[in-house]
Protein backbone atom coordinates (compact mmCIF):
# COMPACT_ATOMS: atom_id res chain seq x y z
CA UNK A 1 0.00 0.00 0.00
CA UNK A 2 1.30 3.07 -1.18
CA UNK A 3 1.76 5.79 1.55
CA UNK A 4 0.26 9.51 1.26
CA UNK A 5 3.08 12.50 -0.19
CA UNK A 6 2.31 15.24 2.97
CA UNK A 7 0.44 18.07 0.91
CA UNK A 8 2.84 20.38 -0.14
CA UNK A 9 2.33 24.56 0.56
CA UNK A 10 2.72 25.26 -2.76
CA UNK A 11 -1.04 23.80 -2.83
CA UNK A 12 -1.66 25.73 0.18
CA UNK A 13 -0.76 29.18 -1.41
CA UNK A 14 -3.03 30.50 -3.88
CA UNK A 15 -1.69 30.45 -7.24
CA UNK A 16 -1.14 34.27 -7.65
CA UNK A 17 1.07 34.27 -4.46
CA UNK A 18 2.78 31.43 -5.78
CA UNK A 19 3.92 33.50 -9.06
CA UNK A 20 4.26 36.86 -7.11
CA UNK A 21 6.96 34.46 -5.04
CA UNK A 22 8.51 33.69 -8.27
CA UNK A 23 8.46 37.47 -9.68
CA UNK A 24 9.97 38.71 -6.27
CA UNK A 25 13.21 35.99 -6.25
CA UNK A 26 13.23 37.09 -10.07
CA UNK A 27 13.81 40.86 -9.03
CA UNK A 28 15.55 40.44 -6.10
CA UNK A 29 18.30 38.28 -7.94
CA UNK A 30 18.37 41.33 -10.90
CA UNK A 31 18.33 43.92 -7.41
CA UNK A 32 22.07 41.63 -6.24
CA UNK A 33 23.46 42.49 -9.86
CA UNK A 34 22.32 46.15 -10.17
CA UNK A 35 23.97 46.76 -6.77
CA UNK A 36 27.10 44.64 -7.43
CA UNK A 37 27.53 46.45 -10.49
CA UNK A 38 26.64 49.97 -9.76
CA UNK A 39 28.50 50.30 -6.19
CA UNK A 40 31.36 50.03 -7.69
CA UNK A 41 30.45 52.84 -10.49
CA UNK A 42 29.00 54.66 -7.28
CA UNK A 43 32.44 54.84 -5.52
CA UNK A 44 35.22 55.18 -8.57
CA UNK A 45 35.03 58.47 -8.47
CA UNK A 46 36.52 58.41 -5.31
CA UNK A 47 38.73 54.81 -5.38
CA UNK A 48 39.25 54.88 -9.25
CA UNK A 49 38.35 51.77 -11.61
CA UNK A 50 41.27 49.46 -10.23
CA UNK A 51 40.81 46.24 -9.48
CA UNK A 52 40.93 46.78 -5.94
CA UNK A 53 38.07 48.94 -6.33
CA UNK A 54 36.02 45.26 -8.25
CA UNK A 55 38.12 43.00 -5.65
CA UNK A 56 36.31 44.99 -2.82
CA UNK A 57 33.15 45.32 -4.49
CA UNK A 58 32.85 41.47 -5.77
CA UNK A 59 34.26 40.57 -1.90
CA UNK A 60 31.26 42.45 -0.34
CA UNK A 61 28.89 40.70 -2.52
CA UNK A 62 30.18 37.19 -1.69
CA UNK A 63 30.09 37.75 1.93
CA UNK A 64 26.82 39.32 2.12
CA UNK A 65 25.30 36.27 -0.08
CA UNK A 66 26.70 33.83 2.01
CA UNK A 67 25.93 35.63 5.41
CA UNK A 68 21.83 36.39 3.92
CA UNK A 69 21.40 32.59 2.65
CA UNK A 70 22.83 31.00 6.24
CA UNK A 71 20.12 33.41 7.81
CA UNK A 72 17.43 33.54 5.55
CA UNK A 73 17.22 30.10 6.50
CA UNK A 74 17.41 29.70 9.91
CA UNK A 75 14.86 32.54 9.85
CA UNK A 76 12.20 30.76 7.85
CA UNK A 77 12.43 27.20 10.08
CA UNK A 78 11.50 29.78 12.74
CA UNK A 79 8.55 31.36 11.42
CA UNK A 80 8.01 30.77 7.48
CA UNK A 81 5.64 34.17 7.81
CA UNK A 82 6.35 36.06 4.64
CA UNK A 83 5.90 39.30 6.23
CA UNK A 84 9.32 38.77 7.65
CA UNK A 85 11.05 38.55 4.43
CA UNK A 86 9.28 41.14 2.72
CA UNK A 87 9.92 43.25 5.61
CA UNK A 88 13.69 42.60 4.88
CA UNK A 89 12.82 43.91 1.20
CA UNK A 90 11.75 46.96 1.98
CA UNK A 91 14.70 47.35 4.90
CA UNK A 92 16.58 46.67 2.14
CA UNK A 93 15.27 49.49 -0.19
CA UNK A 94 15.20 51.70 2.90
CA UNK A 95 19.41 51.17 3.15
CA UNK A 96 19.81 51.33 -0.25
CA UNK A 97 18.58 55.16 -0.05
CA UNK A 98 20.04 55.87 2.44
CA UNK A 99 23.44 54.91 1.04
CA UNK A 100 22.43 56.98 -1.91
CA UNK A 101 22.63 60.32 0.47
CA UNK A 102 26.01 58.52 2.85
CA UNK A 103 28.32 58.04 -0.45
CA UNK A 104 29.88 61.01 -0.59
CA UNK A 105 30.65 61.21 2.95
CA UNK A 106 31.49 57.49 3.80
CA UNK A 107 34.04 57.32 0.45
CA UNK A 108 35.82 60.59 2.06
CA UNK A 109 36.07 59.33 5.60
CA UNK A 110 37.54 56.10 4.12
CA UNK A 111 40.18 57.89 2.13
CA UNK A 112 42.13 58.32 4.67
CA UNK A 113 43.07 54.48 4.87
CA UNK A 114 44.80 52.82 1.76
CA UNK A 115 43.08 52.05 -0.97
CA UNK A 116 42.64 48.33 -0.93
CA UNK A 117 41.32 48.91 2.68
CA UNK A 118 39.59 52.39 1.96
CA UNK A 119 37.34 50.75 -1.10
CA UNK A 120 36.68 47.84 1.14
CA UNK A 121 35.00 49.89 3.87
CA UNK A 122 33.30 51.98 2.09
CA UNK A 123 32.17 49.17 0.03
CA UNK A 124 30.51 47.08 3.42
CA UNK A 125 29.06 49.75 4.73
CA UNK A 126 26.95 51.18 1.79
CA UNK A 127 26.37 48.25 0.37
CA UNK A 128 26.77 44.54 2.93
CA UNK A 129 23.13 45.42 4.80
CA UNK A 130 21.02 45.36 1.54
CA UNK A 131 22.19 42.63 -0.20
CA UNK A 132 22.59 40.72 3.29
CA UNK A 133 18.79 41.09 3.27
CA UNK A 134 17.90 40.38 -0.32
CA UNK A 135 20.45 37.16 -0.37
CA UNK A 136 17.75 35.71 2.54
CA UNK A 137 14.78 35.38 -0.41
CA UNK A 138 15.87 32.28 -2.08
CA UNK A 139 16.01 29.74 1.05
CA UNK A 140 13.02 31.86 2.94
CA UNK A 141 10.85 31.04 -0.14
CA UNK A 142 12.59 27.44 -1.13
CA UNK A 143 11.26 26.41 2.67
CA UNK A 144 7.78 28.27 2.41
CA UNK A 145 6.84 26.70 -0.80
CA UNK A 146 8.30 23.27 0.36
CA UNK A 147 6.53 20.93 3.47
CA UNK A 148 7.59 17.50 1.33
CA UNK A 149 11.07 16.44 0.85
CA UNK A 150 10.26 15.21 -1.87
CA UNK A 151 9.35 18.41 -3.64
CA UNK A 152 12.21 20.48 -1.99
CA UNK A 153 14.48 19.91 -5.34
CA UNK A 154 12.27 21.30 -7.70
CA UNK A 155 11.22 24.34 -5.78
CA UNK A 156 15.32 24.82 -5.15
CA UNK A 157 15.86 24.46 -8.81
CA UNK A 158 12.96 26.41 -9.73
CA UNK A 159 13.93 29.36 -7.41
CA UNK A 160 17.67 29.11 -8.37
CA UNK A 161 16.62 28.92 -12.04
CA UNK A 162 14.14 32.20 -11.77
CA UNK A 163 16.88 33.98 -9.91
CA UNK A 164 19.55 33.27 -12.24
CA UNK A 165 17.82 34.34 -14.44
CA UNK A 166 16.49 37.86 -13.11
CA UNK A 167 20.80 38.71 -12.51
CA UNK A 168 21.45 38.02 -15.88
CA UNK A 169 18.62 41.02 -16.70
CA UNK A 170 19.95 42.89 -14.09
CA UNK A 171 22.94 42.74 -15.40
CA UNK A 172 21.97 43.23 -19.35
CA UNK A 173 20.03 46.71 -17.70
CA UNK A 174 22.64 47.78 -15.52
CA UNK A 175 24.92 47.86 -18.35
CA UNK A 176 23.44 48.48 -21.34
CA UNK A 177 20.31 50.68 -20.38
CA UNK A 178 20.82 52.69 -17.31
CA UNK A 179 24.20 53.32 -16.71
CA UNK A 180 24.56 55.08 -20.34
CA UNK A 181 21.73 57.13 -19.34
CA UNK A 182 20.50 57.92 -15.89
CA UNK A 183 22.94 59.51 -13.16
CA UNK A 184 24.20 56.85 -10.86
CA UNK A 185 21.85 57.90 -8.01
CA UNK A 186 18.53 57.82 -9.91
CA UNK A 187 19.28 54.38 -10.99
CA UNK A 188 20.12 53.10 -7.59
CA UNK A 189 16.69 55.41 -6.39
CA UNK A 190 14.93 54.01 -8.83
CA UNK A 191 16.22 50.12 -7.87
CA UNK A 192 15.11 50.96 -4.36
CA UNK A 193 11.88 52.15 -5.55
CA UNK A 194 11.48 48.73 -7.11
CA UNK A 195 11.97 46.84 -3.81
CA UNK A 196 9.64 49.15 -1.84
CA UNK A 197 6.99 48.35 -4.59
CA UNK A 198 7.63 44.46 -3.95
CA UNK A 199 6.82 45.21 -0.43
CA UNK A 200 3.75 47.50 -0.55
CA UNK A 201 2.09 44.87 -2.69
CA UNK A 202 2.64 42.15 -1.08
CA UNK A 203 1.47 43.89 2.26
CA UNK A 204 -1.30 45.61 0.82
CA UNK A 205 -2.75 42.58 -1.44
CA UNK A 206 -1.80 39.33 0.34
CA UNK A 207 -0.85 40.07 3.94
CA UNK A 208 -3.61 42.67 4.74
CA UNK A 209 -4.19 40.75 7.64
CA UNK A 210 -0.92 41.70 9.46
CA UNK A 211 -1.78 45.09 10.55
CA UNK A 212 1.58 46.13 9.53
CA UNK A 213 0.46 48.34 7.17
CA UNK A 214 1.55 51.62 8.94
CA UNK A 215 5.11 50.15 9.67
CA UNK A 216 5.26 49.54 5.91
CA UNK A 217 4.31 53.23 4.79
CA UNK A 218 7.05 54.87 7.23
CA UNK A 219 9.72 52.75 5.78
CA UNK A 220 8.69 53.99 2.39
CA UNK A 221 8.36 57.44 3.22
CA UNK A 222 11.80 57.70 4.75
CA UNK A 223 13.12 55.74 2.21
CA UNK A 224 11.87 57.89 -0.36
CA UNK A 225 12.68 61.24 1.77
CA UNK A 226 16.28 59.47 2.07
CA UNK A 227 16.84 59.06 -1.40
CA UNK A 228 15.28 61.93 -3.20
CA UNK A 229 17.84 63.64 -1.09
CA UNK A 230 21.17 62.04 -2.32
CA UNK A 231 19.54 62.52 -5.77
CA UNK A 232 19.44 65.93 -5.30
CA UNK A 233 22.36 66.26 -3.49
CA UNK A 234 24.04 64.45 -6.30
CA UNK A 235 22.06 66.74 -9.15
CA UNK A 236 23.64 70.13 -6.95
CA UNK A 237 27.44 69.05 -7.19
CA UNK A 238 28.89 72.85 -6.76
CA UNK A 239 32.28 73.82 -7.74
CA UNK A 240 34.12 77.04 -6.63
CA UNK A 241 35.89 77.61 -9.96
CA UNK A 242 32.84 77.41 -11.70
CA UNK A 243 29.13 76.28 -13.21
CA UNK A 244 28.70 72.65 -14.59
CA UNK A 245 27.13 73.43 -18.37
CA UNK A 246 26.81 69.67 -19.12
CA UNK A 247 26.53 66.33 -17.09
CA UNK A 248 25.66 62.82 -18.23
CA UNK A 249 26.25 59.38 -17.57
CA UNK A 250 28.11 57.22 -19.80
CA UNK A 251 29.27 53.56 -19.94
CA UNK A 252 32.73 54.94 -19.16
CA UNK A 253 32.05 57.13 -16.31
CA UNK A 254 30.21 60.39 -15.08
CA UNK A 255 31.13 63.36 -17.93
CA UNK A 256 30.59 66.99 -16.95
CA UNK A 257 31.82 70.26 -18.50
CA UNK A 258 32.60 73.17 -16.18
CA UNK A 259 32.91 76.81 -17.39
CA UNK A 260 34.80 78.46 -14.76
CA UNK A 261 33.65 81.60 -13.28
CA UNK A 262 34.90 84.19 -15.65
CA UNK A 263 33.51 82.33 -18.76
CA UNK A 264 37.93 81.77 -20.24
CA UNK A 265 37.89 78.19 -19.98
CA UNK A 266 36.06 74.72 -20.39
CA UNK A 267 36.65 71.72 -18.06
CA UNK A 268 36.43 68.74 -19.53
CA UNK A 269 35.77 66.16 -16.65
CA UNK A 270 35.43 61.99 -16.28
CA UNK A 271 34.51 60.90 -12.92
CA UNK A 272 36.02 63.86 -11.47
CA UNK A 273 38.95 63.28 -13.39
CA UNK A 274 39.96 66.51 -15.70
CA UNK A 275 40.68 65.60 -18.69
CA UNK A 276 41.44 69.01 -20.55
CA UNK A 277 41.36 72.73 -20.23
CA UNK A 278 39.96 74.50 -23.07
CA UNK A 279 40.03 78.47 -24.06
CA UNK A 280 37.14 79.02 -26.24
CA UNK A 281 38.06 82.04 -26.92
CA UNK A 282 41.23 81.47 -28.58
CA UNK A 283 39.93 77.87 -29.69
CA UNK A 284 43.29 76.19 -27.87
CA UNK A 285 43.70 73.65 -25.10
CA UNK A 286 44.92 75.28 -21.85
CA UNK A 287 46.61 71.84 -20.67
CA UNK A 288 50.21 71.13 -21.67
CA UNK A 289 49.81 67.61 -22.30
CA UNK A 290 47.56 68.22 -25.65
CA UNK A 291 50.41 70.22 -26.88
CA UNK A 292 53.11 67.44 -25.79
CA UNK A 293 51.74 64.94 -27.60
CA UNK A 294 51.56 66.84 -30.87
CA UNK A 295 55.12 68.81 -31.12
CA UNK A 296 56.98 65.57 -29.91
CA UNK A 297 55.57 63.51 -32.23
CA UNK A 298 56.25 66.17 -34.73
CA UNK A 299 59.84 67.01 -33.47
CA UNK A 300 61.09 63.05 -33.71
CA UNK A 301 58.52 61.72 -37.13
CA UNK A 302 60.27 62.66 -40.29
CA UNK A 303 56.85 63.17 -41.53
CA UNK A 304 53.91 63.45 -40.58
CA UNK A 305 51.38 62.54 -42.83
CA UNK A 306 49.09 60.03 -41.47
CA UNK A 307 48.63 60.06 -37.86
CA UNK A 308 46.50 57.32 -35.29
CA UNK A 309 45.17 58.85 -32.19
CA UNK A 310 44.33 55.94 -29.22
CA UNK A 311 42.25 58.01 -27.65
CA UNK A 312 40.55 61.04 -28.15
CA UNK A 313 40.39 63.11 -25.11
CA UNK A 314 37.93 65.52 -26.71
CA UNK A 315 39.31 65.53 -30.00
CA UNK A 316 41.64 68.91 -29.66
CA UNK A 317 44.94 66.91 -30.52
CA UNK A 318 43.60 64.80 -33.83
CA UNK A 319 42.03 68.08 -35.06
CA UNK A 320 45.94 69.92 -34.83
CA UNK A 321 46.85 67.24 -36.61
CA UNK A 322 44.33 67.51 -38.91
CA UNK A 323 44.09 71.33 -39.05
CA UNK A 324 48.02 70.67 -40.76
CA UNK A 325 46.90 68.65 -43.68
CA UNK A 326 47.08 65.21 -41.46
CA UNK A 327 45.21 62.29 -42.42
CA UNK A 328 43.80 60.82 -38.96
CA UNK A 329 42.36 58.00 -37.67
CA UNK A 330 41.44 58.57 -33.71
CA UNK A 331 39.97 55.50 -31.92
CA UNK A 332 37.70 55.87 -28.91
CA UNK A 333 35.89 53.71 -26.71
CA UNK A 334 33.92 55.71 -25.26
CA UNK A 335 30.81 56.89 -27.76
CA UNK A 336 29.16 59.39 -25.32
CA UNK A 337 32.50 61.55 -25.65
CA UNK A 338 32.21 62.75 -29.58
CA UNK A 339 29.15 64.95 -29.32
CA UNK A 340 30.35 66.62 -25.88
CA UNK A 341 33.12 67.19 -28.28
CA UNK A 342 31.38 68.70 -31.10
CA UNK A 343 29.50 71.06 -28.55
CA UNK A 344 32.07 72.32 -26.47
CA UNK A 345 35.96 71.92 -27.93
CA UNK A 346 35.32 72.64 -31.48
CA UNK A 347 36.10 69.05 -32.34
CA UNK A 348 34.75 68.56 -35.94
CA UNK A 349 34.43 65.23 -37.33
CA UNK A 350 33.75 65.45 -40.74
CA UNK A 351 37.29 66.49 -40.77
CA UNK A 352 39.27 63.08 -39.29
CA UNK A 353 38.32 59.40 -39.13
CA UNK A 354 36.23 58.78 -35.90
CA UNK A 355 36.31 54.67 -34.63
CA UNK A 356 34.27 54.12 -31.52
CA UNK A 357 35.86 51.14 -30.81
CA UNK A 358 39.36 50.17 -28.35
CA UNK A 359 42.74 50.73 -29.77
CA UNK A 360 44.08 47.46 -28.93
CA UNK A 361 41.34 45.46 -31.24
CA UNK A 362 42.17 48.05 -33.63
CA UNK A 363 45.89 48.54 -33.62
CA UNK A 364 45.53 44.03 -33.91
CA UNK A 365 43.50 44.06 -36.68
CA UNK A 366 44.57 47.04 -38.83
CA UNK A 367 46.70 46.82 -42.04
CA UNK A 368 47.56 50.57 -42.34
CA UNK A 369 50.48 52.41 -41.58
CA UNK A 370 50.84 55.37 -39.66
CA UNK A 371 54.02 58.06 -39.11
CA UNK A 372 52.75 58.55 -35.75
CA UNK A 373 50.78 56.67 -33.25
CA UNK A 374 49.73 59.03 -30.20
CA UNK A 375 48.51 57.35 -27.04
CA UNK A 376 46.14 59.20 -25.09
CA UNK A 377 43.96 56.94 -23.15
CA UNK A 378 42.77 57.10 -20.01
CA UNK A 379 40.57 54.84 -17.14
CA UNK A 380 40.00 56.94 -14.16
CA UNK A 381 43.50 58.13 -12.72
CA UNK A 382 45.52 55.05 -15.06
CA UNK A 383 46.15 53.81 -18.20
CA UNK A 384 44.00 50.71 -18.97
CA UNK A 385 46.65 47.68 -18.59
CA UNK A 386 45.77 46.06 -21.77
CA UNK A 387 47.22 48.74 -24.25
CA UNK A 388 50.93 48.87 -21.85
CA UNK A 389 52.18 45.72 -22.48
CA UNK A 390 54.59 44.23 -24.56
CA UNK A 391 52.44 42.42 -26.90
CA UNK A 392 49.90 45.51 -26.93
CA UNK A 393 53.41 47.92 -28.29
CA UNK A 394 54.52 45.05 -30.53
CA UNK A 395 50.99 45.52 -32.42
CA UNK A 396 51.40 49.34 -32.24
CA UNK A 397 55.24 49.19 -33.82
CA UNK A 398 53.51 46.89 -36.84
CA UNK A 399 51.08 49.78 -37.94
CA UNK A 400 53.90 52.16 -37.74
CA UNK A 401 56.35 52.86 -40.99
CA UNK A 402 59.74 51.82 -40.36
CA UNK A 403 60.85 55.45 -39.12
CA UNK A 404 57.27 56.20 -37.20
CA UNK A 405 57.19 57.56 -33.92
CA UNK A 406 54.88 56.35 -30.85
CA UNK A 407 54.29 58.91 -28.70
CA UNK A 408 52.38 58.04 -24.90
CA UNK A 409 51.20 60.19 -22.46
CA UNK A 410 51.21 58.89 -18.67
CA UNK A 411 51.67 59.40 -15.31
CA UNK A 412 54.66 58.64 -13.14
CA UNK A 413 57.03 60.26 -10.15
CA UNK A 414 59.95 62.02 -10.14
CA UNK A 415 61.33 59.88 -7.33
CA UNK A 416 63.19 56.92 -9.89
CA UNK A 417 62.22 54.75 -6.89
CA UNK A 418 59.10 55.22 -6.75
CA UNK A 419 58.24 55.06 -10.05
CA UNK A 420 57.55 51.25 -10.78
CA UNK A 421 55.14 51.96 -13.13
CA UNK A 422 57.22 54.22 -15.58
CA UNK A 423 60.38 52.19 -15.21
CA UNK A 424 58.32 48.83 -16.49
CA UNK A 425 56.64 50.90 -19.12
CA UNK A 426 60.37 52.29 -20.38
CA UNK A 427 61.60 48.83 -20.14
CA UNK A 428 58.61 46.98 -21.79
CA UNK A 429 58.52 49.67 -24.84
CA UNK A 430 62.50 48.86 -25.15
CA UNK A 431 62.11 45.04 -25.36
CA UNK A 432 60.01 46.30 -28.51
CA UNK A 433 61.64 49.11 -30.05
CA UNK A 434 65.51 50.08 -31.18
CA UNK A 435 65.14 53.79 -28.93
CA UNK A 436 63.00 54.85 -25.93
CA UNK A 437 63.35 58.51 -24.60
CA UNK A 438 60.87 59.93 -21.08
CA UNK A 439 60.44 63.71 -20.88
CA UNK A 440 59.32 64.58 -17.55
CA UNK A 441 57.19 66.95 -17.19
CA UNK A 442 57.20 67.62 -13.14
CA UNK A 443 53.74 67.80 -12.32
CA UNK A 444 52.92 64.13 -12.78
CA UNK A 445 52.77 64.08 -16.96
CA UNK A 446 55.24 61.42 -18.49
CA UNK A 447 55.08 61.34 -22.04
CA UNK A 448 57.56 58.38 -23.75
CA UNK A 449 58.25 58.35 -27.53
CA UNK A 450 59.72 55.28 -29.09
CA UNK A 451 60.82 54.47 -32.60
CA UNK A 452 62.81 51.75 -34.08
CA UNK A 453 65.03 54.61 -35.83
CA UNK A 454 68.84 54.33 -36.31
CA UNK A 455 68.90 57.70 -35.35
CA UNK A 456 66.98 59.10 -32.78
CA UNK A 457 67.65 63.00 -32.78
CA UNK A 458 64.99 65.86 -32.74
CA UNK A 459 64.20 67.06 -35.98
CA UNK A 460 61.77 70.19 -35.63
CA UNK A 461 61.90 72.13 -32.70
CA UNK A 462 58.55 72.34 -30.78
CA UNK A 463 56.91 75.76 -31.84
CA UNK A 464 56.60 77.19 -28.34
CA UNK A 465 55.30 80.61 -29.42
CA UNK A 466 51.99 78.82 -30.85
CA UNK A 467 51.10 77.58 -27.88
CA UNK A 468 48.55 78.58 -25.25
CA UNK A 469 50.76 81.53 -23.02
CA UNK A 470 49.86 79.47 -19.54
CA UNK A 471 51.34 76.15 -20.76
CA UNK A 472 54.68 77.48 -22.40
CA UNK A 473 57.22 77.77 -19.71
CA UNK A 474 56.01 74.08 -18.64
CA UNK A 475 56.02 72.58 -22.15
CA UNK A 476 59.50 73.88 -22.60
CA UNK A 477 60.19 72.31 -18.69
CA UNK A 478 58.86 69.09 -19.81
CA UNK A 479 60.51 69.05 -23.71
CA UNK A 480 64.14 69.33 -22.26
CA UNK A 481 62.91 67.15 -19.04
CA UNK A 482 65.08 63.92 -20.13
CA UNK A 483 65.03 61.29 -18.19
CA UNK A 484 65.94 57.88 -18.12
CA UNK A 485 64.21 55.56 -15.58
CA UNK A 486 66.36 52.90 -13.61
CA UNK A 487 65.63 49.62 -15.41
CA UNK A 488 66.08 47.72 -11.91
CA UNK A 489 62.59 49.43 -10.39
CA UNK A 490 60.51 48.02 -13.31
CA UNK A 491 59.59 44.25 -15.27
CA UNK A 492 58.24 43.92 -18.71
CA UNK A 493 54.92 44.05 -18.92
CA UNK A 494 53.06 41.32 -20.63
CA UNK A 495 49.43 40.35 -21.33
CA UNK A 496 50.01 37.14 -18.83
CA UNK A 497 51.96 39.63 -16.26
CA UNK A 498 51.01 42.58 -15.89
CA UNK A 499 50.85 43.71 -11.86
CA UNK A 500 51.36 47.60 -11.86
CA UNK A 501 47.85 48.21 -10.42
CA UNK A 502 49.53 46.26 -7.35
CA UNK A 503 52.74 48.15 -7.30
CA UNK A 504 51.97 51.32 -8.27
CA UNK A 505 48.79 51.88 -6.11
CA UNK A 506 50.38 53.80 -3.56
CA UNK A 507 50.96 56.21 -6.70
CA UNK A 508 47.65 55.81 -7.85
CA UNK A 509 45.96 56.03 -4.02
CA UNK A 510 47.57 59.70 -3.83
CA UNK A 511 46.48 60.56 -7.09
CA UNK A 512 42.71 59.32 -6.45
CA UNK A 513 42.80 60.78 -2.65
CA UNK A 514 43.84 64.66 -4.03
CA UNK A 515 41.47 64.57 -6.89
CA UNK A 516 38.53 63.28 -4.62
CA UNK A 517 39.60 66.04 -2.37
CA UNK A 518 39.99 68.39 -4.61
CA UNK A 519 37.10 68.21 -7.07
CA UNK A 520 34.78 71.10 -5.14
CA UNK A 521 36.82 73.30 -4.87
CA UNK A 522 39.50 73.37 -7.74
CA UNK A 523 40.29 71.84 -11.04
CA UNK A 524 41.72 68.28 -9.82
CA UNK A 525 45.17 66.85 -11.73
CA UNK A 526 45.27 66.84 -15.62
CA UNK A 527 45.66 63.82 -17.51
Amino acid sequence: MQKKQAPSSVDALSLSLRRYLYFTAATTGAVVLVIEILGAKMLSPYFGTSHFVWTAQIAVTLVSLAFGYYVGGWMVDRTPKLGRIYGSILLAAVYLCFSIMAVEAVAYRCLKFKLALGSLLASAFLFFVPLFLLAMVGPFFIRVLTVSVIGVGGNAGRLSAISTLGSVLGTVLIGYVLIPFLPNSQTMFITAGLLMALAVIYFFGWGRRTRQQPGVVVGVVTALLCGWAGVTRDQRTQFSFGTQVFRSNSNFGQLQVIQDNFGERLYYLNDYLVQNTYDPTEKQSASMFTFMLHDLAAAYAPRVDDVLCIGMGVGIVPMQFAREGAKVDVVEINPAVVPVAEQFFDFDSTKLNVIVGDGRYLVNSSAKKYDAVVLDAFLGDSSPSHLMTREAFAAMRRVLRPEGVLVINSFGENEVANDFFGASLEKTLRAVFRNVRTHLSGNGNVFLVATDQAEFTVRRQPKFDAMHPIVRHSARQAFEGIRTPDAKYGIVLTDDFNPVDYYDAANREAIRRNLAQSMSQKPAREE
